[in-house]
């Protein structure tokens, strides 16, 4: 017997009824949900970035299961209901890919011939633009989530104003902007102003940021995999050490530095 999603649809509702459903379910709402939904996603992303497939199998059905969740209180508070969700969705689809349906009509199997993946971007935001209209956002930056992590969020903010010609020429005009940057920190740090400093660091973010945007690298991605190395390399110096029968507080720095470099080296 294999399950499927009315089956899903129907554990939920079991989850969140008062006569006999979970407790920890029943004391959830939309905003206790919500920092769930965002490790759920984190953890899927980490389990696509290390390809383990049967991870990310996982993950997304954790994943769907926030979605599931949020549709039933909305059922409940009579605000939405997982077949509302559904239909929007497609209705999106269907507008954003005139391309492939350009009546956006389901039913419709028209042959488009080949479309540029730039002119795709294009019209992707022109139809972005309209919907924003259509919900009185008339900025270009109206709907980047707050939520986003930060880098994500800059990269995001920047493509936008990029789309409208708000932009650098090439990366080398973005290497002058985080020296620029730079020394500017340099200065803000001497004079020990501590907001002052916090101000001229975000700034440096901002520009390393749109410099991964420049050579087409995901800044969020990036540190993710920084991250992983950094582990990798530390983690190598606790096992050598450990292996001595010591510590890392019990050394020099120049000895972890040296193993340091030594993982570099066994990685190459």
């Amino acid at each position: 017997m294999r399950y499927a999603l009315p089956d899903l649809l129907e554990v939920m509702a079991r989850l969140r009824n008062p006569d006999g459903g979970c407790p920890w379910d029943l004391q959830q709402n939309f905003a206790s949900i919500a920092p769930h939904t965002l490790e759920e996603c984190y953890e899927l992303v980490d389990a696509i970035e290390r390809g383990d497939y049967p991870q990310v199998r996982e993950e997304l059905g954790d994943v769907l299961f926030q979605v599931i969740f949020y549709a039933q209180l909305g059922r409940e508070q009579n605000l939405f209901s997982f077949d509302d969700l559904v239909h929007n969705l497609v209705a999106k689809l269907l507008r954003r890919h005139p391309h492939v349906f350009p009546s956006g009509d389901l039913t419709e199997r028209v042959h488009t011939g080949d479309v540029a993946v730039e002119q795709v971007n294009v019209n992707w935001e022109r139809i972005k633009q309209q919907e924003r209209a259509e919900k009185s956002q008339h900025s270009v930056l109206d709907d980047v989530p707050l939520a986003l992590p930060s880098l994500s969020r800059a990269a995001k903010l920047q493509k936008r104003a990029a789309r409208v010609g708000f932009d650098w020429q090439s990366w080398r005009d973005v290497i002058v902007k985080i020296d620029e940057e730079k020394n500017e920190l340099i200065e803000a740090i001497d004079s020990g102003d501590r907001a002052h400093i916090e101000d001229e660091f975000g700034d440096l973010l901002f520009s390393c940021v749109n410099l991964a945007r420049f050579l087409d690298i995901d800044p969020e991605s990036a540190l993710r995999a920084g991250n992983r190395k950094f582990e990798r390399r530390f983690g190598y110096i606790e096992q050598a050490l450990a292996a001595q029968g010591r510590e890392p507080q019990q050394v020099a720095l120049a000895e972890m530095e040296a193993l340091w470099v030594e993982a570099k080296q066994r990685e190459r």
